[in-house]
């Protein structure tokens, strides 16, 4: 074998294990490419607890929002609440140059709150109809405060139509009163007791 032979089989050898390396190197390669993390799988509860989560956060939020709804809301005040409201607003009308003004709202007031409570007219009615109908109603609470009633409004109709002056004392003294009445009557009255009967005999 000469040298020059030597020489092209030791290249040819150190190519070929040179590829052979090569080729190695690549399949560890895409070897290595090929391990992979486990896929990420729901369970199967996740998907119904997702939306049932979803569904009550939409019910709170409703019941929530009801909630807020119903207290931005002012409640409807009873006849006796309203008529003692009014009556305190009226007080800046306790003053001897606002008589006439102050006797007009008191009584105002009154018949205001005589209907709403009673279902009885005493609005745009003069004084003597409404006492004159107050004997023939079937109302308890207002018969028994017909005298107060009485002078009450004979007292408001001075004032406003005949032009009496009032001093404060006599102000205040009309503001009790108003205010003793709607006290007095704001509770519903009492239903009557039923009449029983005793049994008949046996014949």
């Amino acid at each position: 074998m000469t040298a020059g032979t030597a020489s092209a089989d030791a290249a040819g050898a150190a190519a070929s294990a040179a590829s052979s390396a090569a080729a190695s190197a690549a399949a560890a390669v895409e070897d290595i490419r090929d391990i992979r993390g486990p896929k990420f799988i729901l369970p199967p509860w996740a998907l119904p607890a997702l939306i049932a989560a979803v569904v009550l956060l939409a019910v709170a939020g409703y019941f929530f929002w009801r909630w807020l709804k119903r207290r931005r809301r002012p409640r409807v005040l009873l006849p006796f609440e309203l008529a003692l409201q009014r009556l305190e607003d009226i007080r800046a009308l306790m003053q001897p140059a606002q008589a006439r003004e102050f006797s007009i709202a008191v009584s105002d007031v009154v018949r205001s709150y005589i209907e709403q409570r009673f279902d009885a007219t005493a609005t745009h009615r003069t004084t003597e109809e409404f006492l004159h109908d107050l004997l023939d109603g079937s109302h308890a609470a207002l018969l028994r405060h017909r005298a107060l009633l009485s002078e009450f409004l004979h007292q408001c109709d001075l004032v406003k139509f005949a032009g009496m002056s009032l001093n404060v004392q006599s102000m205040e003294s009309l503001h009790g009163s108003a205010r003793a009445f709607v006290l007095e009557t704001a509770k519903p009255e009492p239903a009557p007791p039923q009449e029983t009967h005793d049994p008949l005999p046996a014949a």
